[in-house]
């Protein structure tokens, strides 16, 4: 979709207008051109967008999943999120405005966030993209899943849904980290 088009859609929602122009605080895309794998988030928590790095909010899995399940092979804590790129890893957001919570967003802001994400997809071309929460890719996709690998492909990557990393999501540690493990797996296949 060209720029004029979301221009056109920004004109007939003007919720969007604001948000477009607005100088509010949120959280850069770590991306860049053939990456193995971009991890796409709902969108930055207050927490995240108030300290400037992803997955801050306090009792959120992602950074020791990311290490125990093997996706990367050292610690990170969200003070190194930028890190991510030497391992080829991206971060986006799907929708890039900070909230408490999902609920806050609109549907607006999910359609524009799925024009502008599909953008970024469809420039970068990674090998995998994740997105972190079967809600995110619902919000996306606009369909329901399940966790783990989809059956289609999304500009030529394979796509893989983990279970939410925040703190509210009440599934339990291992079965996030055998959906991390999947993922790692999936990885060093691509590698091979």
């Amino acid at each position: 979709m060209s720029l004029g088009a979301l221009a056109s859609i920004n004109a007939r929602t003007p919720g969007l207008r604001g948000l477009a122009k607005s100088k509010m605080r949120t959280l850069p895309d770590y991306l860049r051109s053939g990456m193995k794998l971009i991890i796409v988030g709902c969108n930055p928590g207050d927490r995240s967008a108030r300290v400037g790095h992803y997955y801050a909010g306090r009792g959120n899995e992602f950074w020791p999943l990311l290490y125990d399940s093997g996706v990367v092979p050292e610690l990170l804590d969200h003070r190194s999120d930028k890190r991510m790129i030497e391992f080829g890893i991206g971060l986006t957001d799907l929708v890039k405005r900070p909230t408490r919570g999902i609920e806050e967003l609109t549907r607006e802001e999910f359609a524009e966030g799925r024009i502008l994400l599909s953008q970024k997809l469809e420039q970068f071309a990674p090998q995998v993209i994740a997105f972190n929460g079967v809600g995110t890719f619902e919000n996306f996709a606009q369909r329901p899943c399940k966790p783990g690998l989809q059956k289609e492909r999304l500009y030529g990557a394979q796509v893989f849904v983990l279970p939410s990393t925040s703190a509210k999501n009440a599934t339990g540690r291992a079965p996030k980290l055998r959906y991390f493990r999947q993922l790692a797996k999936m990885l060093e296949q691509l590698e091979n």
